[in-house]
């Protein structure tokens, strides 16, 4: 399953204080709370808000109709080049949320989203990097293209190492890592997975951490990989079972079923 990145304000010590508290309830899956702490007057606050309604629909299946209207906000505030291209980001990325999930299916708005933001949004900026992750996740799971989906990913990989954001080096780890498991590549897989949960830890995003242990746990053999999983659980259950998609891959097998 894929995620959303946002850059990660109010990770670091010295950061504005609202940013801050911002941060630590969009880490604990507290989307809606750290959206009222905006205040509503920038297109940089409008844009930040429709990005944590957007990350909430991924993670819990629900709040498409304030994600709409966070949205079309962003996007009536949005005045420059920059502004308008982040703002058709995020409409790809909730259009390709909604399609992930089966809500509907709006794969040919999330392309057309995303290109409209490649139109806007200058090669190597910092928001350049999100939009080649997201292309990334297109590719990957609605396209079914792995080799298009590492190219992007590494793009947003050197990305968002020339423009420090770490919390969007989480993603990009723990997809090429995905990709190296596909492919049999256990050693690149498991140190991928292991960069994206060192770094998750590091920032306290806490929605991030079951995912990436379990994941992680993938790669692993066993009694690791067991290990790995009850922690998970053990988060999922905190934060009162988000990310949804995440119930599956969780769920111990049955006593006495078969397993391949």
């Amino acid at each position: 399953m894929a995620h959303s990145a946002m850059s990660g304000y109010g990770t670091t010590p010295g950061d504005d204080p609202l940013q801050t508290a911002v941060w630590r309830l969009r880490s604990r899956a507290c989307w809606a709370d750290a959206a009222a702490l905006l205040p509503h007057d920038t297109p940089a606050t409008a844009l930040q808000r429709a990005t944590l309604m957007v990350e909430r629909c991924l993670y819990t299946e629900r709040g498409w109709a304030e994600a709409e209207d966070a949205l079309r906000t962003a996007e009536a505030a949005a005045h420059t080049d920059e502004e308008r291209g982040a703002a058709a980001c995020e409409r790809g990325q909730l259009a390709y949320a909604a399609t992930l999930h089966g809500v509907r299916d709006r794969a040919d708005e999330a392309r057309a989203a995303l290109g409209r933001a490649a139109a806007l949004i200058p090669p190597g900026t910092a928001g350049r990097a999100l939009l080649d992750f997201r292309r990334g996740l297109i590719a990957e799971n609605l396209a079914r293209s792995p080799q298009a989906a590492r190219a992007a990913y590494r793009r947003a990989h050197a990305g968002a190492t020339t423009h420090p954001d770490p919390l969007l080096l989480s993603f990009t780890w723990r997809h090429l890592a995905g990709l190296a498991l596909r492919d049999g590549e256990l050693a690149e897989a498991r140190h991928g997975f292991a960069e994206s949960l060192r770094i998750r830890e590091e920032l306290g995003y806490l929605v991030g951490t079951a995912p990436a242990l379990a994941s992680l746990a993938d790669a692993e053999s066993e009694p690791e990989a067991s290990r790995l999983r009850e922690e998970a659980r053990r988060l999922f259950r905190l934060l009162g079972g988000v990310p949804t998609w995440l119930a599956h891959q969780l769920t111990p097998p049955a006593a006495g079923a078969a397993t391949a």
